[in-house]
């Protein structure tokens, strides 16, 4: 399974983007996804999580209200909405995809078995 992230940039305090994550060498359909950040100098920390099929979501308090995880599973591809974005947001994003159960909760690194490369989020104020 091969994921990879796009949609990075820089925008401003208060701004939006989108970021998307495609999967290929799999079935996205059978997997859990999420999304995980690593600002400067701290450790990655979950963001965002959606089940298979997309009826279940799962965020971080800190984004809860202004982020929104979605999924196409026709396409192979996750989604990260993020709104009214501050300089605290900045960080790296991976997207990451869960295809063997474990005794790791959706929130933990561990649970996940392949991630992508990161895509750079760099909000200025």
């Amino acid at each position: 399974v091969q994921l990879q992230a796009f949609g990075g940039g820089l925008v401003q305090d208060g701004g939006s983007l989108r970021l998307s994550c495609t999967c290929s060498g799999g079935t996205f359909g059978r997997y859990f996804m999420g999304w995980f950040r690593q600002a400067p100098g701290k450790e990655r920390e979950f963001v965002a999580g959606i089940s298979r099929g997309g009826i279940n979501t799962y965020y971080a308090k800190s984004v809860k209200d202004r982020f929104a995880i979605s999924r196409d599973n026709p396409k192979n591809t996750l989604y990260l909405q993020m709104n009214s974005l501050k300089p605290e947001d900045t960080a790296v994003y991976y997207c990451a995809a869960e295809f063997r159960s474990g005794s790791a909760y959706y929130y933990e690194e561990d649970y996940y078995d392949s991630w992508g490369q990161g895509t750079l989020v760099t909000v200025s104020s």
